[in-house]
């Protein structure tokens, strides 16, 4: 197809196209002409991710070219398709502001997790972590603990749900670990919620809770 019609498939205009090219989110078509080349189901099936991963998941143009490059990369061992996609989202994640011996990184010891040099993972940890008290938002070892036991939960549905081949794991890792960040959230806000209800006893919170007079 021409890129009139892969516009027209998938609702992104001409203009946008040819950005996501010379941005290498959108491999080359095959050339035609001098002016002209052909398109087909895997450029529709890769604009449709990038667009849903600028829309839904947020990312900007330099972390989409790290996920593709992970996805369009000679397949990794299973073992390091984890570690692969968690770099390519959080590679521009500055240094926790504790440095080494920051308190994220004694909580992890602490509760029995590994702790990795240079990991980006813990840097964001340590940077949200000091964030949510300089906001007044109080956040001791004994909730980050409760966190954890949630959370724990979550990565257990996500191993179980990675595909056995390594290239559709590479995918669902990276593609999902964006986007099922808004799922999560949404999730997380239904179940507080509900819960609040539950504990008012259901009588005249269902409308506040739901955003209406």
């Amino acid at each position: 197809m021409r890129i009139s019609e892969l516009a027209d498939r998938t609702g992104v205009a001409v203009g946008t196209i040819k950005y996501y090219l010379r941005e290498d989110l959108l491999p080359p078509g095959r050339q035609t002409s001098r002016t002209s080349a052909e398109y087909g189901d895997d450029h529709v099936e890769r604009l449709l991710l990038v667009r849903a991963l600028i829309e839904a998941g947020g990312l900007g143009i330099a972390a989409i070219r790290r996920v593709v490059a992970v996805l369009d990369a000679p397949e990794p061992s299973r073992q390091d398709v984890l570690a692969t996609a968690q770099r390519a989202l959080l590679e521009d994640d500055p240094s926790p502001a504790g440095g080494e011996g920051g308190r994220a990184r004694d909580w992890v010891r602490a509760h029995g997790w590994s702790v990795l040099p240079g990991d980006p993972v813990l840097a964001r940890l340590e940077r949200s972590w000091q964030a949510c008290e300089q906001a007044g938002v109080h956040v001791d070892v004994a909730l980050m603990d409760d966190y954890a036991e949630a959370m724990e939960q979550v990565a257990r549905a996500d191993l179980a749900s990675v595909p056995a081949e390594v290239e559709g794991a590479v995918r669902r890792v990276v593609v999902g670990t964006v986007m099922l960040e808004p799922v999560l959230g949404a999730l997380r806000m239904l179940a507080q919620r509900e819960l609040s209800m539950r504990r008012a006893g259901g009588g005249g919170v269902t409308g506040c809770a739901a955003g209406q007079e």
